[in-house]
């Protein structure tokens, strides 16, 4: 049975604030072509130890299907591992061509790249090959950046042109990048006979902004796929695939779970909650009702989303998501490790936990060190508690998987 792939993101990386408090927030979103079971398209990102670049690949390997896949990920990890290494962008882009193999019939490489190098400090470089121009939005309109036309003499493809970039960028700056799943979706059709075109598709993501000035860059890339695919009739012809790199102040998030050591430090876990600015959530019955006796408030279990495996959420003024503990988290682990896309999935606690991890970019562990004796094997030491293996597993996920910036408080 034919079906379209839909893949989302392993959305939403940051790179580490400067002084300015300038963070940087990366996500991409894809569909693959209808029938083929591999997208073609393929993204990478990664930040660099020591000086906190960051580094994005998206490449479009020829074709579809699993073989253009293969193309596009190997095109994807030379140039990440090249310009991550320092490696000078005009050369890594020449290793890159001159490896690759060249379709024989139609004489081309089998991948193009856009290859996005970003400092700390906003500074940016881009260079691209073959694909459509990527959109920089600066202060809700279009940006006219200066490219340069760079020839290039490869071993196999001879003399082929490249366009580099650069610029500092500013807060609220959005890099948009696409495929040509994007550009040419429609293509054929009574409306767009050639195409949506790299013009049409900047007017998009100008008024998605326009309408929704802080929509993050995972779903600013999910909008622009999800209207690349309805011009194809929701039946992809491409692959289609969008990355967003947007320059922004931090989001931050605090999760507290577990009650403290003592009973003693039980208003100091409160007031470290109330304090904070950004969101909350509270994992754990006993934390939360901890937290709503010394503040004064009131927790109700919301009935609204009934799961069959995790327990339902509730609420408490003031907190953002308020859960049950060991379960939720662990699911939520294992979504993090998945890449899960919660959006297509049931909504219930540990999928409105993985939205604000996705969201979020600053994160923020409270853990208590009391041991929860109906979730400790006595055969373990106390160090390998449940809860606090859960919450080094998520750390640990969020700051390699998706680049967060992730710190635990015990209390």
């Amino acid at each position: 049975m034919n079906t379209m792939m839909n893949k989302s993101c392993e959305p939403a990386a940051v790179a580490a604030a400067n002084a300015d408090n300038r963070f940087i927030e990366i996500g991409h979103y894809q569909n693959g072509k209808w029938s083929q079971g591999s997208v073609g398209d393929v993204f990478l990102s990664r930040k660099t130890p020591g000086d906190d670049r960051t580094v994005c690949v998206l490449a479009d390997g020829l074709g579809s299907g699993v073989k253009a896949n293969v193309l596009a990920t190997l095109t994807a990890t030379m140039a990440l591992k090249f310009v991550a290494a320092d490696i000078d962008m005009r050369k890594s882009s020449e290793i890159i061509m001159s490896t690759l193999p060249v379709c024989s019939k139609r004489k081309i490489g089998y991948s193009t790249f856009t290859i996005m190098d970003i400092g700390a400090d906003g500074t940016v470089k881009i260079m691209e090959y073959d694909n459509p121009p990527y959109i920089l939005m600066r202060r809700g309109e279009l940006g006219d950046v200066a490219k340069r036309s760079l020839e290039m003499e490869t071993k196999h493809l001879g003399v082929r042109e490249l366009r580099y970039s650069g610029f500092m960028a500013d807060v609220g700056d959005r890099i948009v990048a696409f495929t040509d799943g994007v550009s040419q979706s429609g293509i054929g059709t009574k409306r767009f006979p050639l195409g949506w075109t790299d013009t049409a598709a900047k007017d998009f993501v100008r008024d998605v902004v326009a309408r929704n000035p802080d929509i993050s860059a995972r779903n600013l890339a999910r909008a622009v796929v999800a209207k690349a695919a309805a011009n194809d009739g929701s039946r992809a012809q491409d692959d289609i695939s969008c990355a967003v790199v947007y320059f922004r102040e931090p989001r931050r998030l605090m999760v507290m779970t577990g009650p403290p050591i003592s009973p003693a430090r039980d208003r100091r876990m409160a007031d470290t909650i109330r304090d904070f600015h950004g969101k909350k959530i509270i994992s754990g019955g006993t934390t939360a009702n901890i937290v709503a006796r010394e503040l004064g408030l009131k927790v109700s279990v919301d009935l609204s989303e009934i799961d069959p495996v995790i327990p339902p959420s509730s609420s408490m003024r003031g907190i953002d998501l308020v859960t049950e503990g060991t379960l939720t988290l662990s699911r939520t682990a294992d979504l993090l490790e998945k890449g899960a896309d919660p959006e297509n999935m049931r909504r219930n606690a540990a999928t409105r936990m993985l939205e604000h991890f996705l969201e979020s970019d600053i994160i923020q562990f409270v853990v208590g060190t009391k041991i929860n004796d109906a979730h400790q094997d006595p055969n373990l030491p106390a160090e390998l508690d449940i809860r606090r293996n859960l919450i080094k597993r998520i750390v640990g996920l969020l700051e390699s998987k998706y680049l967060k910036e992730a710190s635990i408080q015990y209390i």
